[in-house]
């Protein structure tokens, strides 16, 4: 029986169903959204003009900022459908953070969407679901 479920979002429409997908198919599950911030989008940023450290520090609050505002409204989500939504978000590489989470906390399994890509895009982009499939030490179901 699955009692804890890890669903990682972002601000796509299939980490929205994924985790409507957790709500409906493990109702007495105790549900966690993990959201992920990726340091490497604040050195991307940041750029050679200005005080880089600076900037830095800006484009990291924003980004924290947005997950916050990302975790909100999971939970609003959560409360329309009269169910209890424990958040967390961390920083770093992302399918790493999402494995080392359902590791340290003991999560029964992970629901995630998958943002479908296929042939060269996901070969020269790369697939945190197919990482956290492969390295996960639970059942992990994707959403398509």
């Amino acid at each position: 029986m699955v009692s804890t479920v890890l669903v990682p979002i972002d601000d796509s429409e299939r980490s929205s169903e994924a985790l409507e997908y957790a709500f409906e198919v493990h109702p007495d599950a105790t549900v966690t959204a993990l959201h992920v911030v990726d340091p490497r989008k604040f050195y991307a940023a940041t750029g050679i003009e200005g005080s880089i450290a600076t900037d830095y520090e800006r484009i990291r609050e924003n980004y924290e900022q947005q997950a916050q505002q990302l975790l909100e409204e999971a939970r609003e989500t959560a409360a329309e459908r009269g169910v209890e939504l424990e958040t967390e978000w961390v920083t770093g590489a992302v399918a790493r953070s999402i494995v080392n989470y359902a590791t340290d906390h003991d999560v029964d399994g992970i629901v995630m969407g998958s943002h479908g890509r296929s042939g060269a895009s996901r070969i020269l982009l790369g697939s945190v679901a197919e990482a956290v499939t492969r390295r996960s030490p639970v059942p992990v179901t994707i959403v398509r």
